[in-house]
Parts: C-alpha cells; sequence; structure tokens
C-alpha cells in the first residue's frame, strides 16, 4: 500500500480568520490546499496569493461551498476525492471557520429567522461538512510516511479537524448572558467537536483527532460593532490569531488536544 500525503482544507477562505489562515498554512507548510468560498472563486483566490510565492499558487485550489447548501457542500468533497485520491493521499488538516453573529441582548430580541440562520451557519454547516468530508480523514489502516519529511512540515500531528467555536459558547463561563443564539451555536459546535472525535477514536485511533478553537476577538466583519468596546490590546488582527492557533494545534500533542476547545493561548476553554 502506498503511503499517504497530506493534504489540507480551510472553509470559508474569502475573508477575516478563515483568508488568514489559509495564507498562512500556504506560507508555512508544503502542503496542497483546497480553500472554499461561496462565490467569485477567482477574485477570492488572488486575496490569498497576495504576496506569495509561486509555490504556492500552485499548491492551492479554489472550490465553492456554501455552508447553507449541503449540496455544495458534498460537491466540494467529491472534488477533493478526485484531486487526491484516499488511495494515495489523506486530509491531514482542516480548518472549518464559518461564523454569523446576532448580538441579542434581551430576550426581545430574538428574531426566529435570525436565530435559525445563525445555527444554519455555525453549528448545522460545520456539521454536513464533517459528514461530507471526514471520509478524507486517515484511518487506522492508512499508511504515513515518516512524520520528519518535509510533507509535514509545520503541520500538527496526528491529522486534525479544526471548527472555530467561541469562549460565549462555554456554559461554564456564562457570567454575563446575552448573545443567545450565538452562544448556544457555540456550545454545539464544542458538543459536535467531542462527538466528532470520539467517532475518530474508533476510525482513526491516534492518527486523527477533533479539536475546537476560540480566536478571542479579531478585527473582522463578524466583530464590527463591537470594536470600540474591546480594550485596544484585546482585538486582535486576524494574521496575528492564524499564527496562534496555528501554533496551538502544531505544538499541542493529539492526546492532549483532542475533544476539546482551546483558545489562542493554548489555554482550554471549559465546557
Amino acid at each position: 500500500m502506498p503511503l499517504s500525503q497530506p493534504w489540507t482544507l480551510v472553509s470559508p477562505a474569502s475573508r477575516g480568520i478563515g483568508q488568514a489562515l489559509a495564507r498562512h498554512v500556504l506560507r508555512t507548510t508544503k502542503a496542497p490546499m483546497v480553500a472554499t468560498a461561496r462565490g467569485d472563486l477567482e477574485r477570492a483566490k488572488e486575496e490569498i496569493l497576495e504576496g506569495m510565492n509561486p509555490n504556492a499558487r500552485e499548491r492551492l485550489s479554489m472550490v465553492a461551498l456554501d455552508f447553507l447548501d449541503e449540496s455544495t457542500i458534498a460537491s466540494a468533497s467529491q472534488h477533493c476525492a478526485d484531486r487526491f485520491p484516499q488511495r494515495t493521499h489523506h486530509l491531514h488538516l482542516a480548518l472549518v471557520v464559518p461564523g454569523l453573529l446576532f448580538p441579542e441582548k434581551a430576550p426581545a430580541q430574538i428574531d426566529a429567522d435570525n436565530a435559525l440562520l445563525t445555527l444554519q451557519t455555525n453549528t448545522l454547516g460545520p456539521l454536513l461538512a464533517i459528514k461530507h468530508f471526514a471520509r478524507h480523514l486517515p484511518r487506522k489502516s492508512t499508511s504515513l510516511p515518516d512524520s520528519a519529511t518535509d510533507a509535514f512540515a509545520n503541520l500538527p500531528l496526528p491529522a486534525t479537524w479544526a471548527t472555530m467555536s467561541a469562549r460565549v459558547g462555554s456554559i461554564t463561563d456564562n457570567k454575563l448572558g446575552g448573545w443567545y443564539s450565538y452562544r448556544a451555536s457555540k456550545a454545539a459546535v464544542n458538543q459536535i467537536t467531542k462527538t466528532f472525535d470520539n467517532h475518530l477514536r474508533t476510525q482513526a485511533g491516534e492518527k486523527a483527532v477533533a479539536v475546537a478553537m476560540h480566536p478571542g476577538t479579531v478585527r473582522t466583519g463578524l466583530s464590527r460593532d463591537f470594536w470600540d468596546s474591546v480594550a485596544k490590546e484585546k482585538l486582535f488582527e486576524a494574521d496575528w490569531v492564524a499564527e496562534r492557533l496555528m501554533g496551538v494545534l502544531k505544538d499541542g500533542s493529539g492526546d492532549k488536544l483532542r475533544g476539546r476547545c482551546w483558545d489562542w493561548k493554548g489555554e482550554e476553554v471549559p465546557p
């Protein structure tokens, strides 16, 4: 059986943290990448590649994926299956980072349509990504090269499925209330992460783990309405956060990280 070669996934990668993560992974690793966007793939690709060396362009492919449309998730997965046959390749790093926030400060501000959209984007979307992309992760029977080879340079070990969560998804840490739909969507992400990691223990053993990530408050469109209320030292740039999150994934051992939520400092966010 041939040794399996790694590839990476960042979804979505058209803006914000996703774009910063895609650029960081392309810049620091040698693995090919599939990045997704809902539309205008060429524009998204050029923004990711801005300032990169030609090798990055050769390793990056863009695929259409809308987390609100399962058919596009299935199609994106099939594109990856065609490009990276499971006999010779495996998904080694998946960064699944959709995000939507409606800040309901009181129960009267809850809007059913907005709440449903929040849960569809932040929770159901990543869950459907697991449904369609889990098959690409290594299994117990997958033959992997020596981790010291160039193909694994600066990639986390073992293979890692990482979904974007948030500290406000912690029930233990909830002392302020508000943000009902967003909190619920991220608490559900943490539960899904634990459940999926249990599945990976059975299917992949120590070769794949699932984790959730908390990036802090990042200067992106998601948090724009709150920039003025956040202390300067606690409002982070997307590139800075991408580097810190990847450092946590790369430096942490699989057994330590698996099934739990970790912040940009490498500290666990309690359930």
